[in-house]
């Protein structure tokens, strides 16, 4: 049996590449979609290129549809080999009070963390014992250069949230290692997504490139190679490692 990947949020952006690259290099791609309609225009993308993936249909806050998915793979094959956690949003937060400490927006904090944060704790865990039927089980978070570096006030929600992704992707290296389960992160800066233009259409992309080592902003292309070496195996020694790919902007 060829080895199965769920790619989460893979209807654009990084997730189809993602999927694009792990199908070409023989896996069985599963890609996740909030929105079946997408999915489907995503997936027949792939298709059409004879690849190897099917539309699974998934809102990752939501339990059920995580338990329905869970079984469905476990009964079709069984295992899982690799799990790409990259669905997120990045709203802006609005920050409101004046002359004292901006806060958040309640709403939006608390969708962020739902999303980023939450949902990919409960679905990391209950994937575990799926993973654990493979023989080598791998997990790739993408995070984000935010989760060290920090972001403008308007975006507290989405670092801090990013923040709590590499230390649970630690935590799992550190307690499943053993067990075959290897985890790692990915942290891009901006990437030209559209999850990133709200930030662009606020601040401007030039504002976006102002602290950048090399000339363009960070496309899909150049994070999806780095995410199907990391799947192959080819990077297990480097298990709780987090992996820069953010055009030099964190030399800054």
């Amino acid at each position: 049996m060829s080895r199965i990947a769920l790619v989460t949020g893979a209807n654009k952006g990084l997730g189809l590449e993602t999927a694009r690259q792990l199908a070409q290099e023989g896996m069985t791609v599963l890609m996740s979609a909030r929105n079946r309609e997408k999915g489907l225009e995503a997936v027949q993308k792939l298709k059409d290129e004879e690849l190897d993936v099917e539309l699974v249909q998934l809102e990752v806050t939501n339990e059920a549809e995580v338990d329905a998915l869970i079984a469905k793979i476990d009964v079709t094959y069984g295992k899982l080999d690799v799990l790409v956690n990259n669905a997120g949003i990045m709203h802006s937060g609005e920050p409101t009070g004046v002359n004292t400490a901006e806060i958040v927006k309640a709403e939006v904090l608390k969708e962020t963390f739902d999303v980023n944060f939450f949902s990919l704790v409960r679905l990391t865990q209950k994937m575990l014992p799926l993973l654990r039927k493979s023989d080598a089980g791998r997990i790739i978070n993408v995070t984000s250069r935010a989760a060290y570096k920090g972001e403008t006030a308007e975006y507290f929600a989405y670092g801090a949230s990013k923040a709590g992704m590499v230390s649970l992707t630690r935590s799992i290296a550190k307690s499943y290692g053993k067990q075959g389960i290897k985890a790692f992160n990915i942290a891009p800066g901006f990437v030209r997504t559209d999850m990133a233009k709200e930030f662009m259409q606020q601040y401007g992309e030039e504002h976006a490139k102002g602290d950048l080592a090399l000339e363009r902003l960070t496309e899909p292309k150049d994070l999806a190679p780095l995410i199907t070496f990391i799947a192959s195996g080819m990077a297990d020694h480097a298990t709780g490692a987090t992996f820069d790919v953010n055009a030099g902007s964190f030399l800054h």
